[in-house]
């Protein structure tokens, strides 16, 4: 390994580490901003991390000399094959992408009254848990509904009590 390299295996770590660093204090600002569950901040930031350090494996894997093209055969492959089990369960792709985008850029939040307005049947009730897949309503009769994210995410939502 040459000097060059291990300047910038160096570099690169040190970029990795603080970008997770970011990543952490980011969300945890958000999770204090919008009464986000601790839970739910562990779950995108697991998330954050597994894809910023498959990126971080790949470039240093193209620092230390790998074959360009043998990597880009390796992750074709690695993505196609990942790619064919998501859509296998599409759903809970789709669950786990709207739960991000309702961790980053919805109205709904934790102790919000809401109600989920569809043509077949309205659901009313308090945002009790909101995880990567599902968020729990609990009625006013003291019943749990869960409500895929993706759900969320499609349906049109009326506010009726925003928590304090």
């Amino acid at each position: 390994m040459s000097k060059i390299q291990i300047i910038e295996m160096v570099v690169t770590l040190l970029v990795f580490i603080v970008l997770r660093l970011l990543v952490n204090v980011s969300i945890d600002k958000m999770v204090a901003n919008n009464k986000a569950t601790k839970t739910r901040s562990k779950i995108i930031k697991k998330a954050l991390h597994i894809t910023m350090l498959f990126i971080f494996i790949t470039i240093s894997l193209s620092i230390l000399g790998i074959d360009q093209s043998e990597l880009a055969t390796f992750l074709g492959s690695f993505l196609t094959v990942t790619g064919i089990a998501f859509f296998a369960q599409w759903s809970i792709l789709s669950n786990i992408t709207s739960g991000i985008i309702i961790f980053f850029n919805h109205f709904v939040r934790l102790d919000d009254t809401i109600s989920v307005i569809d043509k077949d049947y309205e659901v009313t009730g308090r945002v009790s848990d909101m995880g990567l897949l599902f968020i729990v309503l609990k009625t006013e009769t003291g019943e749990k509904i869960t409500i895929p994210n993706n759900m969320i995410v499609q349906k049109m939502i009326k506010k009726i009590h925003v928590s304090s």
